[in-house]
């Protein structure tokens, strides 16, 4: 109990929140590192995975292959990054490992989400003369929504606790005082460091939560 309380004593220092180094800075690093990552990783995988669960066709290639992301740890990738060109780009090699390590999940959902849609909805669509971007964006998106929106969810919360790694290549985020804590050999700054990232975790996945139960009805779906 006593690293427990050392470590609530450190959170609990005004002078741990302010400047350059403090949490209040550090956290804003974290969270633009999540929503910069996060965007990213939407925009490579959402319209694939939409586009190949529309067709049909080469899915589980796209699926299988982005999968390969998730056996491959993130800080290896991070550290092969660092000996290429991409480690002179400042934070590039951080975006480019969490983005490889968001992608699976975003993609692996939005197209099962788009498989899973009821075929008959699918044939009514067609019958009522719909085109193809017509049926994908006014029948199928809609009903593939939930799982989408889980993969999302997923990938975020995966983004903000693996983001700590910017740390290991001199970016910011909450990572720096895990790694500042242990540079000065100080249990409670670490302990303090990984109870912020968990929390903030926590209350990325409530934020979650609250959008599925406060959107519309269609836009929920079971886990």
């Amino acid at each position: 109990m006593t690293t427990l309380t050392a470590a609530w004593g450190w959170l609990t220092d005004p002078a741990h929140w302010s400047g350059a180094d403090g949490i209040f800075h550090r956290l804003l690093q974290h969270l633009v590192l999540t929503v910069v990552c996060l965007v990213i990783s939407c925009l490579i995988a959402l319209p694939v995975a939409l586009v190949l669960g529309h067709l049909g066709k080469g899915g589980a290639l796209a699926v299988n292959i982005s999968n390969v992301g998730r056996a491959v740890p993130t800080f290896a990738v991070l550290v092969l990054l660092l000996l290429t060109p991409v480690g002179t780009w400042g934070e590039g090699p951080t975006v480019v490992a969490l983005v490889l390590f968001a992608v699976p999940p975003l993609l692996t959902n939005a197209y099962v989400g788009m498989r899973e849609v009821d075929r008959g909805v699918v044939q009514a669509a067609r019958g009522m003369g719909m085109t193809g971007r017509q049926m994908m964006f006014q029948a199928e998106l809609p009903l593939a929504l939930p799982l989408i929106l889980n993969g999302v969810r997923i990938a975020a919360v995966q983004l903000v606790a693996t983001a700590t790694i910017a740390a290991l290549a001199g970016g910011g985020g909450l990572g720096r005082i895990i790694t500042a804590g242990f540079n000065l050999a100080s249990t409670p700054q670490v302990v303090a460091g990984a109870v912020l990232v968990a929390v903030f975790a926590l209350i990325v996945e409530g934020i979650f939560e609250v959008v599925e139960r406060v959107a519309p009805a269609w836009t929920r779906g079971a886990r």
